[in-house]
C-alpha cells in the first residue's frame, strides 16, 4: 500500500510549505483550506495531519465516487462525484476537500508533491 507518512523524530516548524504546494499542486492557489495535508498543534507542536489512506470516505460516498486503486490509495473519480461532501465529514483526519467553487471533492493521492516541498523532511511516501 502506498501512503503519505510522517517521519517519527523529525520536526515540523508549521512552515506550511507542505499545505501550500498541495493547494497548488490540485487548485492553483495557495490556500490552507484547499490542501489535502492539514498542520495541527498537538501537545503544543505543529504536527502534519494527512490521509492514511483509512477507506472512511469511501464507505460515505453514496455514489461510489471514491475506490481503492491497487497500491491501496483510494482515489476520487470526478466523473461519479456529486459534491455531496458526505466524504468531508467523514475523513476522521479532516484532511479531505470541497472547495466552494469545486463540483467535485479532493483528497490525498501520495503523489509526494508535500513531502517534496518539506524543508525539514517530514514527509514521506512510503510502500507497506
Amino acid at each position: 500500500m502506498k501512503k503519505l507518512k510522517v517521519k517519527k523524530d523529525v520536526s515540523c516548524m508549521a512552515c506550511l510549505e507542505c499545505v501550500n504546494a498541495c493547494s497548488t499542486a490540485f487548485y492553483k492557489v495557495a490556500d490552507p483550506g484547499k490542501a489535502c495535508i492539514q498542520i495541527i498543534e498537538k501537545n503544543g507542536e505543529p504536527k502534519p495531519m494527512v490521509c492514511v489512506q483509512c477507506g472512511k470516505c469511501a464507505k460515505a460516498c453514496e455514489a461510489g465516487a471514491i475506490k481503492q486503486n491497487a497500491k491501496g490509495v483510494y482515489m476520487v473519480d470526478k466523473k461519479l462525484c456529486t459534491g455531496c461532501g458526505k466524504c468531508v465529514e467523514a475523513c476522521p483526519f479532516h484532511v479531505m476537500v470541497k472547495a466552494e467553487e469545486s463540483p467535485v471533492s479532493s483528497k490525498c493521492i501520495a503523489c509526494g508533491i508535500c513531502a517534496k516541498a518539506c524543508p525539514m523532511d517530514v514527509l514521506e511516501i512510503v510502500e507497506s
